[in-house]
């Protein structure tokens, strides 16, 4: 297969996922932002680097986002929210971090591609994108490997549901602009 090529099944099926189902999902996620007082999100692996891209543009648009694992996280409890990312529907480390916050009040939003895994289906809330992940790559039919196709529709979905949520808050790019660092 030439380059080309892979390049043209990647995007067809990132816009895949995108078109299965994703808009509903956006609101699904923006309505659970939108009513916490206080954000924290978690991911693993590749999941964990685009949760960080979500926690960063929902603190660039002056929420109180933080990443689980930092060292300035706050404790949750009652009317926060816990964003995590469980590809293949579980993982240890997110199951653990989901029941501790339910424990403390929180609510939790699960990005998925596998809804019934044990992580969405312990969740208050479930993002499901339509997507390749390594539970079911063997026999996939992505031309990216492993979890890639969740893994990069998660960054464009991110990105819409900032722009979703700077639209419902009112705000222009000018302020988002402004919270960003200046410490680059």
């Amino acid at each position: 297969m030439n380059t080309d090529s892979l390049f043209a099944g990647a995007l067809d099926e990132v816009r895949g996922v995108l078109e299965d189902g994703a808009a509903a999902e956006v609101d699904r996620l923006c309505d659970e932002v939108l009513r916490a007082h206080r954000i924290a999100c978690y991911g693993v692996g590749r999941e964990g680097l685009m949760m960080r891209a979500l926690c960063m543009r929902l603190m660039h648009l002056g929420l109180d986002a933080h990443m689980v694992g930092d060292m300035t996280t706050p404790a949750l409890g009652q009317g926060d929210l816990l964003i995590v990312s469980a590809g293949p529907g579980s993982f240890s480390t997110v199951k653990a971090l989901a029941g501790v916050a339910h424990s403390a009040g929180a609510r939790v939003a699960a990005v998925t591609a596998q809804p019934t895994g044990d992580v969405p289906s312990a969740a208050d809330a479930v993002i499901h994108l339509h997507a390749q992940t390594m539970a079911n790559d063997t026999g996939g039919t992505s031309v990216l490997p492993m979890g890639s196709l969740y893994e990069a529709a998660m960054l464009i979905f991110f990105d819409i549901v900032s722009i979703v949520l700077r639209e419902r808050t009112g705000q222009t790019m000018e302020e988002m602009r402004a919270r960003h660092t200046n410490l680059e």
